[in-house]
């Protein structure tokens, strides 16, 4: 899954030694949406290598590819985001934009189109006296 916003907190990075012996390293980040209602996203990005391949900054727009996990502990439930890429910039609009400009839309209608709500006659369909005569009803 993808994700697309602007950096607003850089959380301190968390390390520790796992049971097996081996180190590990989380850097915890704040992400704001762009869409019309934003939405505040938190994602960590784990392991070293990771941290230092994909460096972010306050302030930063960014496009986070992220896998989210759940885990039950003690009855319960935790989710995390981790993410796995992030991209500069909003990479999303630049793949869904079309390659090649659409053909030129032609000027008129053809005949045969069903008219607007601005050519279609103005007839109540409640009033029995217009189009007496035209009608299928049996009434």
């Amino acid at each position: 899954m993808d994700v697309v916003g602007k950096i607003i907190q850089v959380l301190p990075a968390q390390e520790g030694v796992g049971r097996n012996g081996n180190p590990w390293k989380v850097q915890p980040y704040v992400l704001e949406t762009l869409d019309q209602y934003p939405r505040k996203v938190h994602f960590e990005v784990f392991g070293e290598d990771r941290i230092k391949q994909n460096p972010c900054e306050l302030d930063q727009l960014v496009t986070v590819s992220f896998d989210i996990e759940s885990r039950e502990f003690n009855g319960r439930w935790y989710t995390s985001i981790r993410a796995w890429r992030i991209q500069q910039g909003d990479t999303t609009q630049a793949a869904a934009a079309p390659a090649q400009p659409a053909a030129p839309q032609p000027a008129a209608a053809p005949v045969d189109a069903p008219m607007d709500a601005a050519q279609a006659p103005n007839v109540d369909p409640f009033d029995a006296s217009a189009g007496e005569g035209t009608s299928d009803l049996p009434f």
